[in-house]
């Protein structure tokens, strides 16, 4: 699989664990949050076929309120150096340069961004400097991640095209910045200023995303319009902990599509998922 120096290429799509060091993500807000309990999960997630970790010290859930700087690199940084220090892949999700530029120090890997580097206008200069793959979601304003329900942008009746637009943009601003075109990885952003309809027609238009040529990581796991597609009789949406199967049905299909990676909460499903998709894959091949 083609990708930037440093990404995982296993010959399938990739599985991303989340490790959440917060103490507000939507769907394990402060379960890891000390570094034993951290360190632990991280483990299990790599005992359970992870490729690579993601963590992040900062939640970006709806609601979200931005933590201190020195709160988020003190989580995240020593947890990152114990981890590449187990030759662990890391990837540490961080809009602030200055937490990037510390865990890159401590043997991270990958920078994931979900601004897109427009949060802080120095972290494309930081990945450039460190020569690392970085990862730049579809973010339309700094509210994104704070909107709740409703809060969703004008996509101006294409949001696939919009989303790619944005994308195309964010690419040309990290190659402006010294980011080699071969140190970029893509995310929708799915979730983020986004209604159901929303993300149901860009996991449906992954290939407009991947046709820019760069790989395409997809974050679906455990998100509301999982929970709404999975709503009772009554209306409400399953529970954030009866989203998984659902997850890796998303994973199957992302990965058919040509996904990069998928960033999972629960990696076994996911795990399973992509090895069935690349069986699909392998045999529509000998089928010619």
């Amino acid at each position: 699989m083609n990708g930037p120096v440093g990404l995982p290429r296993p010959g399938r799509c990739a599985v991303m664990g989340i490790v959440n060091v917060t103490e507000d993500s939507f769907s394990d807000g402060g379960r890891h949050l000390a570094p034993e309990a951290a360190l632990a999960h991280a483990g299990r997630l790599v005992a359970q076929g992870a490729d690579l970790l993601d963590v992040g010290g900062e939640s970006t859930r709806p609601g979200a309120v931005r933590v201190d700087r020195g709160d988020e690199a003190g989580r995240v940084i020593p947890l990152v150096r114990e981890l590449a220090g187990e030759g662990v892949t890391v990837s540490v999700d961080t809009m602030r340069s200055s937490v990037a530029a510390g865990a890159l120090e401590a043997g991270a890997a990958i920078i994931n961004d979900v601004s897109g580097g427009l949060a802080d206008a120095d972290l494309l200069r930081v990945v450039a400097e460190h020569g690392c793959p970085v990862i730049l979601m579809h973010w339309v304003s700094p509210d994104d991640y704070r909107a709740g329900a409703g809060g969703r942008a004008d996509y101006g009746g294409d949001v696939v095209a919009s989303v790619r637009d944005h994308l195309a943009r964010r690419v040309d601003a990290a190659l402006a910045a010294g980011v080699g075109s071969g140190s970029i990885v893509l995310d929708p952003g799915l979730g983020f200023a986004k209604d159901s309809r929303d993300n149901w027609a860009l996991l449906h238009g992954l290939d407009a995303l991947t046709d820019l040529g760069f790989p395409v990581l997809v974050a679906a796991s455990r998100k509301r319009f999982l929970g709404s597609l999975l709503s009772d009789d009554r209306g409400e949406p399953r529970a954030v902990s009866g989203r998984d199967p659902a997850t890796a049905a998303i994973t199957a299909l992302a990965a058919a599509a040509g996904a990069w990676a998928v960033r999972v909460h629960d990696v076994a499903p996911s795990v399973d998922a992509v090895r069935v998709a690349a069986a699909w894959a392998a045999g529509r091949e000998e089928r010619g």
